[in-house]
């Protein structure tokens, strides 16, 4: 980065810093006593922020917590966590705040070669999810003919889809997979289909190859492209067009760091590293050094900061099987090399006292799924994972973040 950059991200920062300092009670607390005079003072002092650390803020000053400076009035859209790790956390943002956020989806979209006019289909129900309702009223700002999905049926949004010739489609990498099985057993034509551009999110899977590969061929060439937030910090990084392997952090927006994850020290070039994001223009409910328990692998070029492959996987969804490594997103890639599966579910267990897993898919009907996936882990991981056929729907569809891992008896 050039010392004019790091000029504009620290004098940026320290603004940030006395306003959450003077009006926040829980920043107060954490930062009053440190003196910090640059950016790599913030670096080095600043201390990290957990997610338990604003539960814990929530829970004993219930139910918004201290982590807010400004009086109830100056509040205007309310958003939660979806509470899959951890209690939810309830987040109240100012108008100002909400227009920071609308502008880093703007951005996003423009990186992804989306433009005023084209007609696009946000395929979720919005409920109280701050990534929902962003990249919709982004939508708007932006110029774009939006049309909601929220309260149809699968059916209903590929109908929407196709009637009024969408080009942009917005939803989970699970959901735009189910969308795909769904017209095939229907006997829906989606090469038919507009839709030129597919952006999604809520899961690693728009950044790997397999689960992308599948959806371009599916929805006649439309280009995949991935996005990632969190409620917590806002809409951060997207793919570019023509880029989809990475993720662009929006780096006027957020100061970004990678560090190591039990030593929280920065991880050296070319290796990966927890993903910590300190938000600079969402004054209203401030974060510092946010941890967000999202393994990355930074590269720096031209073009900013880039995370190679996308999210690589929740830090502490990793499973050690047989002394192999297994994150839940290079399982996914995996499974979704092998075209047939529809639908899969991954069983975590304990044998002799080491952890073990085993799938269930579901197929299209077509003969050796099993086997051919079974050989396919083989190659990917040199570990024999069994796979079981079950019958088309036995298991659970997702609509938002997928829950394909389970706990069960060995």
């Amino acid at each position: 980065m050039s010392d004019i950059f790091i000029h504009r991200q620290w004098a940026n920062l320290e603004k940030l810093l006395r306003h959450a300092i003077e009006r926040s009670r829980f920043q107060k607390k954490r930062l009053e006593a440190i003196k910090l005079h640059s950016l790599q003072d913030f670096l080095e002092k600043a201390p990290l922020t957990r997610k338990a650390d604003l539960v814990a803020d929530q829970a004993t000053h219930g139910p918004y917590g201290e982590n807010r400076t400004e009086p109830d009035e100056g509040y205007i859209r309310f958003c939660q966590t979806s509470g899959t790790t951890a209690r939810p956390l309830s987040i109240w943002d100012t108008a100002p705040d909400w227009e920071w956020l609308l502008e880093n989806w703007v951005e996003g979209y423009r990186l992804a070669g989306v433009t005023p006019g084209m007609v696009a289909f946000y395929a979720f129900s919005f409920g109280p999810f701050l990534g929902f309702w962003t990249a919709f009223e982004a939508g708007l700002r932006m110029g774009l003919r939006c049309i909601p999905g929220g309260g149809l049926g699968t059916a209903a949004r590929l109908h929407a889809v196709l009637e009024h010739r969408v080009e942009v489609l917005c939803c989970t990498p699970t959901y735009a997979l189910h969308l795909v099985a769904f017209a095939r057993r229907e006997g829906i034509d989606l090469q038919r289909s507009a839709v030129r551009k597919i952006l999604v999110a809520g899961e690693p899977g728009g950044s790997l190859t397999a689960v992308r590969q599948q959806l371009e061929e599916a929805w006649n060439g439309a280009e995949v492209l991935d996005h990632y937030g969190m409620t917590e910090v806002g809409p951060v990084a997207f793919a570019a067009s023509g880029k989809p392997s990475t993720l662009r952090v929006l780096e006027e927006r957020y100061l970004a760091e990678i560090i190591h994850p039990e030593l929280d020290t920065p991880v050296q070039e070319g290796e990966s590293g927890e993903l910590v994001l300190t938000p600079l223009g969402r004054s209203g409910w401030p974060l510092f050094r946010y941890r967000t328990g999202d393994l990355v692998l930074p590269k720096r070029t031209a073009d900013g900061l880039l995370l190679e492959g996308g999210i690589l996987a929740r830090i502490d969804d990793m499973v050690i099987v047989r002394g192999v490594n297994l994150y839940p997103s290079a399982v996914d890639d995996v499974v979704r090399s092998v075209p047939e599966v529809e639908e899969y579910r991954v069983s975590l267990f304990t044998k002799s006292g080491l952890a073990e897993v085993s799938l269930e898919v579901e197929s299209d009907g077509a003969l050796g799924v099993s086997s051919k996936l079974e050989a396919a882990f083989e190659r990917a991981f040199s570990l024999r994972i069994p796979v079981r056929e079950v019958a088309l729907g036995t298991l659970p569809r997702f609509e938002l973040k997928a829950k394909r891992w389970v706990r069960a008896h060995g």
